[in-house]
């Protein structure tokens, strides 16, 4: 790996990314330096991780100009900026959070109905029980116990545990954004052969966008912001929150339909970019596996986001359960005592900058070398990087920002929408469709 001529934590990672994915950024853009730190105040070093991810994804579409730290500051914390006809979107659910058990803490996740409703049958609670029920069952129960519990019902719930620098140091062996050629040849998709690009670095792109919740979503918008087609495609039967598709949504259209029927195969077949967000089982089980797609498919290129990596493939995870269990939570401890958070969902943002960045930068490649390419992270990947860049021992305070400043209005079929603008400078986002709502063809 090259040594940036500024080794800074944000350079350093920049470098190791301009590596990893095989691009050739020059030396003083790794190096610039941001005119203040990204404010997004925590022990961990979160501006860091910030600027160098969306760095990345400029970088790799070519836009040398860089980003404005606040503006990065607000995409981070977009749900925070988020209305609908005015009014802010209740982001968490009751059943989401931190509880204390008999000898520790457990981390729940319950934004979506039936993870809401697992939780509460591996607690043994009727549908009609609140938080309050929630936190008297896990008080009364070891972190062991009540973890055990949740996830035999399909729940999902973790153990918050200390770091462990070991573990951190082994992923961090491993590539950061692993980037495989599976393929040789002149193998660019047919409707890519003599295309006609135009003036966004990734116009006439065709992207099939198989994400949800935030990180596979942040990576597709911003192709999105940079020109791409993006079709999402939800199965039917999950929902999926309005809100949550409205602040990631910007630029893409939004089909619900089953992986396994034939139209959806045809769509495929035109793809030139699938990104893949859902468990890495599920995906194996409907035979769109990264492995698969690439044997069935010559010329794609393939992003995975998984939440636990590779190790762990039939594992469901959110960025909060990472925080929890790689240690995150109790370093941002507001007390010694209570688990905190980072001041945003950074894990996930920063894994959608950096696999846009991938995805972008092997375009290119793909252009001169032709090839199959898959690429790989992680949310504890990302969690590992950002535990081994150096630390404060006390968050900076916060700030102050212009929200008007950062952030974008929208019409959305005669909804008024007010979203955080884009972190990447000199674009701006279209409107969101609503989810599910376009047709299913290119």
């Amino acid at each position: 790996m090259r040594q940036p001529p500024i080794c800074s934590p944000a350079a350093a990672l920049l470098d190791r990314v301009r590596t990893e994915i095989g691009v050739d950024w020059g030396d003083d853009d790794i190096a610039a330096s941001p005119p203040h730190p990204v404010p997004l105040p925590a022990r961990l070093s979160v501006s860091d991780l910030a600027w160098a991810s969306v760095r990345a994804a400029g970088l790799a579409a070519g836009i040398a100009t860089p980003p404005d730290p606040d503006r990065i500051a607000m995409a981070y914390r977009s749900d925070r900026v988020l209305t609908v006809d005015g009014a802010s979107p209740d982001v968490w659910s009751p059943f989401s959070g931190f509880w204390r058990s008999r000898d520790g803490w457990v981390r729940t996740h319950g934004n979506y109905p039936h993870h809401a409703a697992r939780l509460l049958a591996g607690l043994d609670l009727s549908t009609e029980s609140d938080a309050a029920d929630v936190a008297a069952v896990i008080a009364g129960s070891t972190t062991s116990e009540t973890v055990a519990a949740i996830t035999a019902t399909g729940g999902l719930a973790v153990p918050v545990r200390p770091e462990s620098p070991p573990t951190d140091a082994r992923l961090r062996a491993a590539p950061l954004l692993e980037v495989i050629r599976a393929g040789g040849g002149d193998a660019a998709p047919p409707a890519a052969r003599g295309q006609d690009h135009g003036s966004r670095p990734l116009d006439g792109i065709r992207v099939l966008d198989l994400t949800r919740v935030i990180a596979g979503p942040v990576c597709t918008r911003t192709l999105a912001l940079l020109g791409a087609d993006v079709l999402r495609v939800d199965p039917p039967h999950l929902a999926e929150p309005d809100w949550q598709h409205l602040d990631t949504g910007h630029g893409k259209r939004s089909i619900l339909l089953d992986a396994r029927i034939g139209r959806f195969q045809e769509l495929l077949d035109r793809a030139e970019v699938v990104v893949l967000g859902y468990r890495p089982s599920s995906l194996a089980t409907l035979g769109l596996s990264p492995e698969a797609l690439a044997a069935r498919h010559p010329g794609l290129v393939i992003a995975q986001l998984s939440a636990w990596g590779a190790d762990e493939p039939g594992r469901t995870g959110f960025d909060s359960l990472v925080q929890a269990e790689s240690g995150i939570a109790l370093i941002e401890s507001p007390d010694g005592d209570r688990p905190g958070t980072l001041p945003a969902q950074a894990l996930d943002h920063s894994a959608g900058y950096l696999l846009a960045a991938a995805i972008t930068g092997v375009l290119r490649r793909r252009r001169r070398e032709g090839g199959t390419w898959i690429i790989r992270t992680s949310l504890r990947r990302i969690a590992a990087e950002l535990l081994g860049i150096p630390r404060a021992s006390e968050p900076e305070p916060e700030q102050t920002m212009d929200l008007p400043a950062h952030t974008a209005s929208f019409d959305v079929d005669g909804t008024t929408l007010i979203t955080a603008a884009p972190a990447l400078p000199g674009l701006a986002f279209a409107a969101p469709h609503r989810w599910g709502s376009d047709q299913p063809e290119w």
